[in-house]
């Protein structure tokens, strides 16, 4: 599942008390649902087609875009839903006949589909950088559930730091890929290590906000993860 949020409504969301949701399948997708280049395609041209009628019938806003298993989904909130849905599975039969087409229209006055289902828990820099590498993988056609080899980068002031963080990780069972040195870096002694890990979004969590910490203690900086992407035949 990719979600795509509109962040900016968490702080000041308009007053709109109807939730829309518009579904329609596609079917260039690779195995995990991700759309390929001419289901983006087909997905710009439904949201276009609809958002040019929704914006005829009422105020309103598009807070979030879902894509899973080859069906793309537009989250609106808007003002009024007179004729809404009639109108916009119109455009949706009329124009885009070959999909099927999903059109849900209910009251949620607190926005509790966009706090609970789009908006992120912990968001921080962190969180958008694994996210974008994560749906970078999955464009490319990686179902993200085979446990892989995954590079974790640190770096430290000093190479007792260093050493000290090492040994804390080899409990862990990480392997010592690499260590080097550059001298005008502000944290000159580098450190790489690897492990068989799975990429899931909640296991990258996990494994990074304890690595994050365990850095911290030995006064080092974690600089983030990578792995190779992966495609059954």
């Amino acid at each position: 599942m990719s979600i795509y949020v509109d962040l900016y409504f968490n702080n000041k969301k308009p007053n709109y008390k109807n939730l829309l949701i518009i579904g329609s399948t596609y079917k260039d997708c690779f195995n995990n649902g991700f759309p390929k280049n001419e289901g983006l395609d087909q997905l710009y041209s439904v949201s276009d087609a609809t958002a040019a009628e929704i914006n005829q019938l009422t105020d309103n806003k598009l807070v979030g875009v879902i894509t899973y298993q080859c069906v793309g989904y537009d989250v609106y909130y808007v003002k009024d839903t007179i004729d809404l849905r009639s109108n916009v599975l119109k455009v949706l039969n009329d124009n885009f006949s070959n999909s099927k087409h999903y059109v849900v229209i209910r009251k949620d006055r607190t926005w509790e589909y966009y706090f609970d289902y789009l908006y992120p828990d912990n968001v921080s820099d962190e969180f958008f950088t694994d996210h974008q590498y994560l749906n970078e993988l999955a464009l490319k056609g990686d179902d993200l559930s085979e446990e892989r080899a995954v590079n974790h980068y640190f770096y430290f002031k000093s190479i007792k730091n260093r050493v000290d963080f090492i040994n804390k990780i080899k409990v862990l069972d990480y392997a010592i890929d690499s260590v080097s040195y550059k001298k005008e870096a502000a944290y000159p002694y580098e450190l790489q290590v690897s492990k068989k890990e799975f990429i899931d979004p909640e296991s990258v969590k996990a494994s990074t906000t304890l690595l994050k910490l365990m850095s911290e203690g030995s006064k080092g900086l974690y600089q983030g993860w990578a792995t190779e992407v992966q495609i059954d035949d």
